[in-house]
């Protein structure tokens, strides 16, 4: 079966509420392809290697979370955005981006997707001053160690996350591999700088993608523990759940393409 690409790209639009975000990137349809989409290649990120898995297996259209056209970056079509592009427009293929929609929705969001893997029960925003969160905060079933729930975090990842605890010199009287987490705050990519939310939260631990020189001080004076789990592994899930969600509703063909980045 097919749909039009028209429909396919309102329908997406209206479901992640895009026109209610403030964003950084358009957010939707950023190359127009074929009129018609029966099959869709998704994938975090539109890199090189995706799109040319793209014109291999004949895929309508694409649908990452990273998509162009950022604020600030050289508008100039030139180098390896030119390339990308090139391979787009020649052969009519689709590009459908969705940044902080899919982190942020309450169905196929990234942040949601990944708690709902981790077992993790959602009990509010990471920010409860913000209009809209980006991030989440809520509790485990029942308590364990920080050296659990790193094991946790690198099996359903499938790659080993990076743990700052207690520094030993500031908290002497406690082990930091042992200290019980039990309520955690977190927010897929490249969220480290929300760290401060999560402690104003008065969680016992903060997750996110990446991890920046001042996150380790913070995480070691405040005495919450810190979770690096990768960028892109975070964010695989947000992708997958809302192209499973299209296919089903619109009868396409859906594949996700694991492109690993180690960051």
């Amino acid at each position: 079966m097919s749909v039009s690409l028209k429909s396919l790209v309102d329908d997406t639009n209206q479901y992640l509420g895009i026109d209610q975000i403030k964003d950084y990137c358009p957010n939707g349809l950023q190359v127009e392809g074929r009129a018609q989409v029966s099959s869709i290649l998704g994938g975090v990120t539109a890199s090189q290697a995706l799109i040319d898995k793209a014109l291999e297996t004949g895929a309508d259209a694409i649908l990452v979370h990273h998509g162009f056209f950022w604020k600030g970056e050289d508008a100039c079509i030139t180098g390896i955005k030119r390339k990308r592009l090139k391979v787009l427009l020649e052969n009519n293929i689709s590009l459908l981006a969705y940044h902080l929609p899919l982190d942020m929705h309450s169905e196929v969001g990234n942040n949601v997707q990944l708690a709902a893997r981790l077992g993790i029960e959602i009990t509010g925003p990471l920010d409860i001053d913000a209009a809209q969160s980006i991030g989440l905060v809520g509790q485990l079933s029942k308590p364990v160690s920080a050296v659990e729930f790193k094991a946790l975090v690198d099996r359903v990842l499938g790659r080993e996350c990076l743990h700052i605890g207690y520094q030993k010199m500031a908290h002497p009287e406690q082990d930091a591999a042992n200290q019980q987490i039990k309520t955690i705050g977190w927010c897929t990519g490249g969220a480290q700088g929300m760290i401060e939310l999560a402690v104003a939260r008065g969680v016992d631990a903060y997750l996110s993608g990446e991890i920046s020189e001042p996150t380790v001080h913070i995480a070691r004076e405040t005495g919450t523990h810190y979770f690096a789990a990768g960028h892109h592994a975070t964010e695989r899930y947000g992708v997958q759940a809302l192209g499973n969600k299209l296919a089903a509703k619109f009868d396409l063909d859906f594949q996700f393409l694991d492109i690993d980045n180690p960051v």
